[in-house]
């Protein structure tokens, strides 16, 4: 049986790399993005994939029944990192071009994920989609502190397993880290960080490296660490520009928390 799949702001294609870890091969995907690059990504990954390109014009008439439906909308309306416009956010009102197509299309399955939030704004996404979501931290799968609700009709979806990794681990040399979990990734993390910001803020991980005349020298992750802190594979967004991977990196999935999640199938 193929199984059809349909990703909205599919990105760099996580869901299709979730769906590789469990086991999953034969299967149609059709992917909803914009971005050039997070495009030319998974098409150098995954070259038969179907893109779809903006929501907006997604046509659910022209595609044939869909069995799992999957998303992550823009968030930046919503996060307590950002300005908390919520739903007057133009980015995040894209949230309800979701809620047409998962009305649409009537998948078997659909697995919807965002940034923590207001309650009040919580509320009113699991009003939309009909069910409630499951907070669960990358932490448990990854080195990287990354908390994200997961809206999903798929049953018995608990706590992963801890997998006790830690940001040493992921380290390309012998630079040191002061902590056990990285901040979480941003896709804004391109811009590097400094000592302010990830010490008073909490955010923008930093590695240290040896000191030169008694100075503390420090360095953002490279595109390998991050690929890792999202648990997906070494030089998987290679092809574009550093920029560009820091980008889709921090917009994307950790890549073991959707494959937990969607063990709880049954095809």
């Amino acid at each position: 049986m193929v199984i059809n799949v349909l990703s909205l702001f599919d990105g760099m294609s996580c869901g299709q790399l979730a769906l590789q870890r469990i086991g999953i091969q034969d299967y149609q995907y059709y992917a909803s993005e914009i971005d050039k690059y997070a495009i030319q990504v998974t098409q150098q990954n995954f070259p038969e994939t179907i893109q779809l390109g903006d929501i907006q014009t997604v046509n659910v008439d022209s595609l044939p029944a869909i069995d799992l439906l999957m998303a992550g909308s823009p968030c930046q309306g919503f996060s307590f990192a950002g300005k908390q416009l919520a739903f007057d956010d133009p980015r995040s009102k894209l949230f309800f071009e979701f809620v047409r197509i998962l009305r649409e299309c009537k998948p078997k399955y659909f697995l919807l994920e965002n940034v923590r939030m207001k309650q009040e704004h919580l509320d009113i996404i699991s009003e939309h989609v009909g069910v409630k979501p499951i907070l669960i931290n990358s932490a448990l799968v990854s080195a990287q502190n990354r908390q994200r609700y997961y809206w999903t009709n798929i049953p018995n979806v608990v706590q992963p397993v801890d997998k006790k990794l830690i940001l040493s681990d992921i380290i390309e040399n012998d630079d040191t880290v002061d902590r056990s979990k990285a901040h979480c990734l941003d896709a804004n993390y391109y811009k590097g960080g400094n000592l302010n910001s990830y010490f008073n803020k909490h955010r923008r991980q930093l590695v240290f490296c040896s000191a030169i005349d008694k100075k503390i020298t420090y360095r953002k992750l490279t595109p390998v660490e991050c690929e890792r802190l999202q648990t997906v594979p070494d030089n998987y967004t290679a092809g574009v520009s550093n920029t560009q991977r820091y980008k889709m990196l921090g917009n994307g999935w950790t890549v073991d928390v959707i494959a937990h999640i969607l063990q709880g199938i049954k095809w």
